[in-house]
């Protein structure tokens, strides 16, 4: 993957842009060479990239009083279409989370008027999640300035490599996805 060139980087023992994970590999393979560690650097940086990500990430959530889960919540209704309304089980299946730590972001949201509930009219037991028109003005902004940061954080790296870091990330999720159900 070809990166811009930042000036005073390091090179890894393979020639490669040294990282904090390429220090990690090395001792490895002075201490156990008889291992292959290569699996071990890719679930490393992808641990790693995680974090520093969800940092940056984190940072554009709180400039709109959000909090990650919150920004989930929203993101979900809004991307849902007119009339921007699920069940909270859709809701909480699209957000691979329990139904109470939906139920805790939603009284959350409810409480400042992002979004409200609603009876079903197709079942009088249950409610609708609906985002309301402040939550949507909300929702509309941070997002904007959510895809900038994202596109600020992969600027490093070009549009080309990008799309075959997506196709084999894709890949290997859709496989890991299949084995676990």
């Amino acid at each position: 993957m070809k990166q811009k060139p930042e000036a005073g980087r390091q090179t890894a023992a393979d020639g490669r842009q040294a990282d904090a994970v390429s220090a990690i590999l090395e001792q490895w393979r002075r201490e156990r060479p008889d291992l292959d560690v290569f699996a071990m650097g890719v679930i490393g940086r992808i641990k790693r990239l995680s974090v520093m990500v969800q940092g940056r990430l984190d940072t554009v959530f709180a400039q709109y009083g959000l909090i990650r889960g919150e920004f989930d919540v929203l993101a979900t209704l809004r991307r849902s279409g007119e009339p921007f309304c699920l069940a909270p089980t859709a809701l909480f299946a699209a957000l691979m989370v329990t139904s109470g730590t939906m139920t805790h972001r939603l009284q959350r949201l409810e409480a400042r008027g992002l979004i409200e509930r609603l009876p079903s009219a197709d079942d009088a037991r249950s409610l609708l999640v609906r985002l309301t028109a402040s939550g949507r003005e909300l929702i509309d902004r941070a997002v904007e300035t959510h895809v900038q940061n994202e596109q600020r954080i992969l600027a490093v790296c070009d549009r080309e490599d990008l799309e075959l870091l997506d196709q084999q990330l894709s890949r290997l999720l859709a496989a890991l996805e299949v084995r676990q159900g």
